[in-house]
């Protein structure tokens, strides 16, 4: 397999992201851990995934901090992951992307899930809003500007607003 060129340099918070979470099969292993998969078999299992690229791709969560491995209870041999305050962080992330999958992916048979809340078990409705104003967020509503932490040497400043 070939090594992807790192992100990690970049000047940029998107591509320090997908340099953690980017590669193939990585979301789909935090939603398994974050469904309550937690062992290497269960997932395995579950995604049809290869043992070595899953072994890959549960190393790089753990040390990218996303996921923590413990050991599984009265069995020493086994490992258990869990997620950390950044891996459950990403699970937003995840719902956006289920949602944006349902509208544009949809096979005609509707969304696979159904997200609802854990309380009522009222269906959810996701969204991004802006948490000063509640206002949705969508494409046509963001701008952009450099920010604190822009190095403008390292690309051009933002135009004024995403075309």
């Amino acid at each position: 397999m070939t090594k992807r060129t790192s992100f990690a340099a970049m000047n940029c918070s998107l591509a320090r992201a997908l340099d953690v979470v980017g590669e193939w099969w990585t979301l789909l292993v935090v939603r398994e851990v974050y469904f309550g998969r937690r062992s290497f078999t269960e997932m395995r299992d579950t995604l049809g995934i290869a043992r070595n690229i899953l072994s890959d791709r549960l190393a790089s969560l753990v040390a990218g901090g996303v996921l923590e491995r413990r050991t599984g209870g009265s069995d020493l041999r086994r490992n258990e992951y869990h997620l950390t305050a950044k891996g459950r962080d990403l699970i937003p992330v995840l719902v956006v992307l289920m949602r944006w999958g349902d509208r544009w992916e949809d096979d005609g048979t509707g969304p696979p899930i159904v997200l609802t809340d854990r309380d009522t078990g009222a269906e959810l409705e996701p969204a991004v809003v802006d948490a000063a104003t509640g206002r949705e967020i969508d494409a046509g509503t963001i701008g952009v500007r450099p920010g604190p932490g822009f190095r403008p040497e390292a690309w051009p400043a933002p135009a004024a607003g995403p075309r």
